[in-house]
């Protein structure tokens, strides 16, 4: 009996890697691409439960869900990281270079 590959394999692992590389996104695409990468590592780890000797690429399936989850967690901080930035300075302060220069200032000078 000759295996088939995993379905979404590939693409899981790929989801995956995507989910990380764009935290630097505001966080919401790459936290996208980690939910949809982990949806569908779940599925195909469903199916290979049910027979693993048929199937082959569990490997990529397991990678993919691992660097999804770290994708996920990375882009919910920067995600936390900039209502931070945002309750600091002020959503008006984000189109003025200026402004926001001057509240920087502010917020580490009262920590100080």
């Amino acid at each position: 009996m000759e295996q088939q590959k995993l379905p979404n394999a590939t693409l899981i692992l790929v989801f995956g890697i995507i989910s990380i590389v764009t935290c630097c996104c505001y966080g919401i695409i790459g936290l996208i691409f980690g939910i949809i990468g982990l949806i569908l590592a779940k599925k195909a780890t469903m199916l290979y439960a049910v027979n693993p000797s048929m199937y082959e690429g569990y490997n990529n399936v397991k990678l993919g869900k691992t660097l999804s989850i770290i994708g996920i967690v990375l882009n919910i901080l920067v995600i936390f990281f900039f209502i931070w930035i945002i309750s600091i300075i002020g959503w008006d302060a984000l189109q003025n270079e200026e402004l926001m220069r001057e509240r920087m200032e502010d917020y580490f000078e009262n920590l100080q």
